[in-house]
């Protein structure tokens, strides 16, 4: 009986991995065209938290994984004219990374206060995501980022260009949208869950 029990488990988390999976790719694939104002709003990172909360960690960092994969295809066409590995590295690491750390915040949080694990682990996952591109643009692509700044009227001041302009309103509001609805997402799956 255990086992009948447990390979159903595992069937509705495959399930579920591959519907966020599908998900994944399809908003980061149409992720230009939702905005607000100047504004585009990813909503690619509500399906990597929600997987990392309801899956775990390893369904968390494949989403993340995904996600970044999908960019490279995307939307990474600057960067990549740049360099090749500093972007391929930078985008696999911010994708699988932002999945984990939203997986093992809401872990880790769970047992405490369910509902203060699901909103830390919204914060994680485009805080996570932010600061390794940040990083990588630190890493790699120094010279040209430099250069940007300059042309939109930075100066020599880059990390004010990078805050401003590479990442600025757009985290923001991801990181509000994150906050906002992975807990409700996250609520109405568990409700029907139980249903």
């Amino acid at each position: 009986m255990n086992t009948v029990v447990g390979n159903r488990s595992s069937t509705k988390k495959l399930v579920l991995c591959s519907i966020l999976t599908a998900l994944v790719i399809v908003l980061q694939c149409m992720g230009s065209f939702i905005k607000f104002g100047p504004f585009s709003i990813s909503l690619v990172l509500l399906p990597i938290v929600i997987g990392a909360a309801l899956c775990g960690s390893t369904i968390g960092a494949w989403l993340g994984l995904v996600f970044g994969v999908v960019v490279l295809m995307t939307d990474a066409g600057a960067f990549l004219a740049i360099s090749i590995p500093g972007t391929v590295i930078t985008v696999l690491t911010k994708g699988v990374l932002c999945g984990l750390g939203a997986a093992l915040a809401y872990r880790y949080i769970k047992p405490y206060r369910p509902t203060v694990a699901v909103a830390t682990a919204a914060l994680v996952c485009p805080i996570i995501n932010t600061g390794i591109f940040l990083l990588g643009c630190l890493t790699f692509f120094m010279d040209t980022i430099g250069q940007w700044a300059a042309q939109f009227g930075f100066g020599e001041n880059v990390a004010a260009y990078m805050i401003f302009v590479l990442v600025g309103g757009n985290f923001l509001f991801e990181l509000a949208t994150n906050f906002v609805l992975s807990p409700i997402i996250l609520r109405l799956l568990q409700y029907r869950r139980q249903a």
